[in-house]
């Protein structure tokens, strides 16, 4: 039983990650051992489970429906020894996580070391995308969101707030001048994150409490699925960006980025530690949490006291 335990954890990991390879590093072990295992267990099946490919992974129609089953099963048997473990014991077992790249790499990974540090016996996988993740169908335990959540089936807890700034290079503004509006954006050349959404719509908070929020839609000549890269092309000269302050903090206290609307605040974001809903919710997930939430309460790390480069005096709209 034992064996073929790790056999349907080895499927449940190949399908999860899409390869046999990607596999083997989440479980860590050899690659042609996770292609064993899952053999065993089609074999003892008596079906084939995976379509192998040069360049996929995919489960089969019964694979498919094996997964959808297994699933749910192996991730409540992981709950439930974790709830009947010691109050107090150390936290073992594993931890998957899924983070945006440039805040995950920054802000993230020093908050994760000091968890890691003082959970010895607990393995933690860290995944850096800036696409949002199934957490559930891809078994993650816990990711951050960055925006506004859409996905009420999910948990959540909020860690900090997250102003967003238009900012654009000192060269763009000598040669173009600045938008006077939030309506004046549209004729600039502006550069869009793709992760976000296809109508380019960039929002702001309404002239007056209480107020619809400003709409205004770009034409951006470059689209780009990375933040930093959208910072990158900005200071380039390339054209006007809206970007969580996080990203642009730094280039905007070095000068390489002024601030193109300072007195106009686009609509904010928050940031979030999201899960799947769980009857019991593990002490490990549990830990994690409260570790975010402690490590990123008071004043965010990018929010430091110096002066922000800004282009000439405050516009209002």
């Amino acid at each position: 039983m034992t064996q073929r335990y790790d056999d349907i954890l080895a499927f449940l990991e190949v399908v999860k990650a899409g390869s046999f390879t990607a596999a083997g590093a989440r479980l860590a072990l050899a690659k042609s051992v996770i292609s064993d295992r899952v053999r065993n267990l089609e074999n003892a099946l008596g079906v084939e489970l995976l379509r192998r490919t040069t360049r996929s992974v995919t489960p089969t129609e019964r694979g498919a429906e094996l997964f959808d089953s297994l699933n749910p099963l192996v991730q409540a048997l992981d709950e439930a020894v974790d709830t009947a473990s010691a109050a107090h014991g150390p936290l073992t077992g594993r931890l998957r996580m899924s983070a945006p790249i440039s805040f995950g790499m920054r802000y993230l990974t020093p908050v994760i070391a000091g968890f890691a540090r003082a959970h010895p016996q607990l393995e933690i996988a860290l995944d850096f995308d800036d696409r949002a993740v199934d957490i559930i169908g891809a078994g993650y335990d816990l990711a951050l969101r960055i925006g506004r959540l859409t996905d009420s089936s999910l948990m959540a807890r909020k860690l900090c707030d997250s102003d967003r700034v238009v900012c654009c290079s000192p060269a763009y503004a000598k040669q173009h001048g600045l938008p006077k509006s939030v309506e004046d954006l549209a004729q600039h050349a502006t550069i869009d994150y793709a992760n976000l959404h296809a109508s380019r719509l960039w929002r702001f908070e309404p002239a007056a409490p209480g107020g619809e929020p400003r709409v205004v839609e770009t034409s951006s000549r470059i689209v780009v699925n990375n933040g930093e890269a959208m910072r990158d092309m900005a200071m380039a000269g390339l054209g006007i960006i809206v970007l969580p302050r996080f990203i642009v903090a730094e280039a905007l206290n070095s000068g390489a980025l002024v601030e193109a609307l300072p007195d106009i605040c686009p609509v904010p974001d928050a940031i979030y530690a999201v899960y799947p809903p769980t009857r019991h919710m593990p002490r490990k997930l549990r830990a994690m949490v409260d570790h975010l939430a402690a490590g990123f309460a008071g004043t965010p790390p990018w929010l430091a006291a110096k002066p922000v480069a800004k282009a000439g005096k405050p516009r209002r709209a």
